[in-house]
């Protein structure tokens, strides 16, 4: 019932005070995110945190010019691998043999498998995948935000390209996804603070087949 009561206070806030979030409370929303499930366990994205100014402020004006960029305290982007390579494949069963102690040839057999398909498809549709696990540990780390009492605004305005730009991500084999500036509401500039939350009921929403 907590966790529900945190999810009902959050919404999308259009404006924050620029109030520094602590960071006991960014770490674990951080590690929220880097909890989350992914395919294949290939965690296939970065996140970028960005508490520099000047830098909130060049992304602004690519980002519809949304004052929640320049005025969160924390700027989170989640940013996708641009495709699949062997090296990345590789690199996370590796790290997943060595964190376990042992070689199981059912997850070496599943390697090969993804070694045998994913780096040979179309670079756009493994960014699309790679998109896809990265929103699931941007939703992470929304509820997080919300256990936490820490305002997030999920955006997907912003022009993605100059965002990469600004960033250098392409130099680093990836791309921007979808950002989420972390901080606090100013009620009285955000008129969406005092609106009811709007959500479909269970009934429209929930299909039980049994």
């Amino acid at each position: 019932m907590e966790l529900l009561d945190k999810l009902n206070w959050r919404y999308a806030t259009k404006a924050m005070n620029g109030k520094k979030v602590a960071q006991d409370k960014i770490d674990r929303i951080i590690e929220a995110a880097r909890l989350a499930p992914t395919s294949s366990g290939l965690q296939p994205f970065e996140i970028i945190v960005i508490t520099n100014q000047e830098l909130k402020e060049k992304i602004r004006p690519v980002s519809w010019n949304q004052s929640v960029i320049s005025d969160c305290s924390h700027l989170f982007i989640f940013a996708a691998w641009d495709t699949y390579t062997a090296d990345r494949i590789n690199k996370m069963f590796d790290l997943t043999n060595e964190v376990r102690g042992f070689e199981n040839q059912g997850w070496e057999d599943y390697r090969q498998m993804l070694l045998n398909s994913y780096p040979q498809r179309d670079p756009e549709i493994n960014f699309n995948h790679a998109a896809k696990q990265a929103y699931i540990a941007f939703s992470q780390a929304i509820i997080a935000a919300a256990f936490e009492e820490v305002d997030a605004t999920p955006l997907e305005g912003f022009d993605p390209s100059a965002v990469d730009e600004i960033l250098g991500l392409k130099e680093k084999g990836l791309r921007s996804a979808v950002m989420l500036p972390i901080g606090y509401r100013e009620e009285e500039n955000d008129w969406l603070s005092s609106l009811v939350k709007v959500r479909k009921s269970t009934d429209d929403l929930v299909t039980l087949i049994e």
